[in-house]
């Protein structure tokens, strides 16, 4: 009898172990089932409670504001100069702008522009050193030039610094009259 207890003190060991082994990996996996529902629940609940508004990336309206602006704009030393402002979604513009002269070349300016939402204009910044130009947003469709000083044009002919973008417009020839 001493012989049989020699061998199967080790074998109910080592059984004995085995269920504890197997019962903590059991009670690992249940532990860790229970931590990620707590972990999800709580995340459930904190997201409820947490306004996301400070965190999420602001609206940049000028990459709504985009298009081809055509006009025909009054020149003090010719018949005016036909004007197109194309105003792309990265923040790019290309101004070309002709004077009414005969056999009278284009010009060609590009540079960046920003979106001023307090006065509600559009400003030209150049990459030359030539000055940075403004114009006011009167609706979707409509832009107008203002000064260097970012007031409006003034005298008889202050309506006409008018560019309109060329879906409103319906075409892409300027009138003169």
């Amino acid at each position: 009898m001493q012989a049989q207890k020699k061998h199967t003190l080790p074998k109910l060991t080592l059984i004995f172990f085995s269920l504890l082994l197997s019962a903590n990996h059991a009670m690992a996996a249940t532990d860790l089932s229970a931590q990620e529902g707590y972990a999800r629940a709580l995340a459930k609940n904190h997201q409820q409670d947490t306004d996301h508004s400070a965190h999420v990336a602001p609206i940049d309206k000028s990459q709504d504001f985009h298009g081809v602006f055509y006009g025909f704009l009054p020149c003090k030393n010719c018949n005016g100069i036909k004007t197109t402002l194309s105003l792309k979604q990265n923040n790019l513009y290309l101004l070309v702008t002709q004077p009414a002269k005969e056999s009278s070349k284009e010009f060609y300016e590009k540079g960046k522009y920003t979106w001023n939402d307090e006065n509600q204009t559009v400003v030209l910044t150049p990459r030359t050193d030539a000055p940075a130009s403004q114009y006011q947003i009167q609706d979707e469709g409509t832009l107008i030039l203002l000064n260097s000083d970012g007031t409006p044009m003034t005298g008889g002919r202050a309506d006409s610094y008018t560019l309109r973008r060329s879906d409103s417009a319906k075409t892409r020839e300027v009138h003169i009259h």
